[in-house]
């Protein structure tokens, strides 16, 4: 009955959110802002982002060996093959910051070493192929392609220094989590988890699939125009590899696990974009820090500049490509070019919403130290791009 009573009640929060008659409120400013964010975040990306997520992660915790995952991603994993594999998969799941949480919740829980996977959340949202080419088209391919070098750089080193800073800790917690678990038998052969799970991400992947600016066709525009279309054929794909590979208890297993990140982890995604929209606002539209003290924070490329850019960056919440069109603006409006690939570097991979969680897996102490290596490196890196460009 607990259960069920969490359960209704974030499905009228998320109902209340997402039918919210937004037009018929007597105010504006940042109150306003801060509830057309959160019926913006509702409608836009807990259907399609957040309960494909969740089932992803719940799958990882039920379905992948432990063994496995200490095996590849453990303390004593390949470190070029862990960190390879980690820093790149933003090239292939293309997701927000909120998003990829119930993913690294879900591999960080099951064995996988604090560096790898701290390497896999930075590279979610970070490197995402079409946000960088978009990056290229419209900021200049300079910019771009800093972006693409920095993130996929930013991934390991963060990772890596994450490693080193509490090697204490997780060494402690990787021997535990060996002595505990061993060697795991796969309840069924690899192939059939790969075409499961490739089946679930593309459903992910294609769902969320957002039309590129631009007036040229391409390659993304054509996806996108058929996007629904490949969605359907990943989907039964995937009702397939339930029907005829999975067993009650093991489905039922995994309706527990999904349950269990998504009660953990919506309620702290709402209170964080409620308070970035009170904050921040909505691109376009003032919250209770004014756009135009931003915009003046980032001119140059001076230390100021690059650390308020990186800052804005980590706690404004940004959704898979819409930091495009924001930087747009703001180096219309006079932003230099360190300060926004800083910007770039420290947005999409962070925000409010996102610290909260991460909080919840990892601590406050680990949280806090994530958050600062992204801020100094944006930082940094912005300093040196800008320094070259100009």
């Amino acid at each position: 009955m607990k259960e069920l009573f969490r359960f209704i009640l974030i499905l009228i929060v998320f109902l209340a959110c997402y039918f919210f008659p937004l037009g018929d409120l007597p105010f504006k400013g940042p109150l306003f802002e801060s509830i057309a964010l959160t019926k913006w975040y509702a409608r836009e990306h807990v259907l399609l982002c957040l309960v494909p997520a969740f089932f992803i992660a719940g799958a990882i915790s039920v379905f992948v060996s432990q063994a496995a995952v200490i095996k590849y991603f453990g303390a004593r994993a390949n470190k070029i093959l862990a960190y390879g594999v980690a820093s790149v998969s933003g090239a292939i799941l293309a997701v927000c910051s909120c998003t990829v949480l119930p993913l690294f919740s879900g591999i960080y829980k099951r064995g996988a070493g604090l560096g790898p996977a701290i390497a896999f959340l930075y590279s979610g949202p970070a490197i995402n192929v079409l946000a960088i080419i978009m990056t290229a088209r419209i900021l200049g391919w300079k910019l771009g392609l800093a972006r693409a070098v920095g993130a996929i750089v930013f991934s390991i080193v963060v990772g890596i220094l994450m490693h080193f800073l509490f090697l204490k800790e997780e060494r402690e917690r990787q021997a535990k989590e060996e002595l505990l678990f061993g060697e795991d038998d796969e309840l069924r052969p690899l192939w059939k988890n790969a075409i499961y799970f490739a089946a679930m991400i593309g459903v992910l992947i294609f769902a969320n699939w957002g039309k590129p600016s631009g007036e040229d066709v391409s390659m993304w525009d054509t996806i996108h125009l058929y996007k629904w279309y490949i969605t359907a054929g990943f989907l039964i794909v995937l009702f397939y590899t339930i029907m005829r590979w999975f067993k009650r208890n093991e489905l039922q297993d995994w309706s527990r696990a999904s349950w269990d990140f998504a009660k953990q982890i919506m309620p702290l995604l709402f209170i964080g974009v409620l308070v970035a929209g009170l904050l921040l606002g909505r691109p376009g539209h003032e919250g209770l820090i004014p756009s135009n003290w931003i915009s003046s924070f980032v001119g140059g490329n001076s230390l100021m500049a690059n650390f308020f850019a990186s800052i804005v960056g980590a706690f404004m919440y940004f959704a898979t490509l819409t930091e495009i069109p924001i930087l747009q603006g703001l180096i219309g409006a006079g932003m230099g070019q360190g300060p926004a690939l800083a910007l770039l570097l420290a947005g999409p991979a962070l925000s409010l919403p996102n610290m909260l969680v991460i909080g919840g897996v990892l601590g406050a102490r680990k949280t806090v130290a994530y958050v600062t290596l992204v801020v100094i490196m944006s930082t940094f890196s912005g300093i040196v791009y800008g320094f070259i460009v100009n």
